[in-house]
């Protein structure tokens, strides 16, 4: 299994796609069957219970796409949900079933509402459960214990650039200094938020980012769910009749022009929580072709 890090690294200057995945919301392994159209993602990421959902665990989901498809994943865990003991020995039990690659997130606050019937745990911050999943590759729990055989993640972290970019910066370095291997930001539909993320970074850690930056794309839909502050020019488009495939497709020519070969790619969220990987599926192919072309064509925009 391929972990992230390294993929990045071998490839250069080729695209890299990891696709965002849900996991269904029953078990029957015909609901995985959306994985099979995503051909050319190099990983897919298993959402963590999205939509605050009671869904199928990412981990499994994931080691069951891997199994059934043959496909490098990941997948996500929220430290919302489970106290150190749960988490790592969640992460131990992914270890057993051979992932490799995690990525940790904090999770959606629960409502007052939901907060009724549900409790928010949040025993570890996610830069603490960084700093714990490289503890549990040196082989050590949370207790300081020995485990009897180290873990061998590749760990992801995530960043928000519709927030304030100094303090994503900080967060970003402090992420790096816990043992983060690569980053995946929200959707981004302005690229100078990226610029100048990058910039801060540098100020912030006195280089640049060493690990892969994965710069979020959401394919949106008329309609559909907008995850991450969506410009309200995007919002009239879409309203007008365009579809989110070609603004997709728009965004993604500007990013191969501006140098960003990493993508986190997140397929349209339809209405009851469905997701368009048919999609995905084509913006991806159309990505692969923009970046065959000259570079005086693959920067134009739409004529």
């Amino acid at each position: 299994m391929a972990k992230v890090a390294e993929r990045q690294g071998k490839d250069g200057d080729k695209l890299v796609f990891i696709c965002d995945f849900s996991p269904p919301r029953g078990p029957d392994p015909a609901l995985l069957d959306g994985a099979r159209l995503l051909a050319e993602a190099d990983f897919l990421s298993v959402a963590y219970s999205p939509g605050k959902s009671v869904r199928v665990d990412s981990a499994m989901a994931a080691h069951a796409i891997r199994q059934r498809l043959e496909r490098d994943v990941a997948f996500t865990i929220a430290t919302r949900d489970m106290n150190k003991l749960a988490v790592q020995s969640h992460l131990l039990g992914a270890g057993l079933l051979g992932l490799d690659n995690v990525i940790v997130v904090a999770g959606d606050d629960f409502s007052e509402r939901e907060l009724a019937a549900v409790k928010d745990v949040g025993d570890f911050k996610p830069t603490e459960l960084i700093t714990a999943v490289k503890s549990m590759n040196r082989g050590t729990d949370y207790r300081g214990l020995k485990l009897r055989s180290p873990t061998d993640f590749c760990v992801g972290a995530t960043l928000d650039l519709s927030r304030d970019i100094q303090r994503e910066a900080r967060l970003t370095h402090s992420k790096l200094l816990a043992g983060a291997d690569f980053f995946i930001t929200q959707p981004v539909y302005d690229l100078d938020r990226v610029r100048r993320f990058r910039e801060s970074y540098e100020s912030v850690a006195g280089e640049r980012l060493s690990a892969p930056l994965f710069v979020g794309l959401q394919i949106p839909e008329a309609g559909g769910l907008a995850l991450g502050d969506m410009p309200e020019g995007v919002r009239k488009d879409l309203e007008r009749g365009r579809g989110g495939e070609d603004i997709a497709i728009e965004l993604l020519r500007l990013f191969i022009a501006e140098g960003i070969t990493n993508v986190y790619l997140l397929p349209p969220v339809l209405r009851g929580g469905l997701r368009g990987y048919e999609a995905a599926q084509r913006v991806m192919e159309a990505a692969r072709m923009l970046q065959d072309m000259p570079p005086y064509m693959s920067a134009r925009g739409p004529s």
